[in-house]
């Protein structure tokens, strides 16, 4: 005889019929499903409270690190840079780039009229 066998027959039989017990009590008498039960394992974690002592504290912290420039953006990553000057399209180099993409557009607008839709 294989007892094994027949406990874990015995255990998902079992399961099952939990299952539906726990369906059928879910189902009141208008129809309606009810909500089910949260389990008990599982809890919501509560944040945790900073206290104004804390606060203060971490603020003052903060504002001495950003005096001292320890937090100030690229501080480290960024030696002292030279500043380029701005640079500035002549008139000349302007009305040839805009001619260029005149005819660009022509081309495709060209294209578009040639194949049929």
């Amino acid at each position: 005889m294989d007892t094994n066998g027949i406990l874990a027959d015995l255990h998902a039989e079992r399961g099952r019929i939990d299952q539906a017990i726990s369906a059928l009590e879910a189902i009141n008498s208008t129809g309606r499903r009810t909500a089910a039960p949260a389990p008990a394992a599982v809890t919501r974690r509560k944040r945790g409270r900073m206290s104004v002592a804390a606060r203060r504290k971490l603020s003052r912290l903060l504002k001495q690190r950003w005096s001292q420039g320890k937090m100030k953006p690229g501080a480290k990553a960024k030696p002292a840079q030279v500043s380029k000057p701005a640079r500035h399209m002549s008139k000349a180099a302007r009305r040839r780039i805009a001619a260029a993409q005149r005819a660009r557009w022509a081309k495709v607008k060209g294209q578009r009229q040639t194949k049929p839709v």
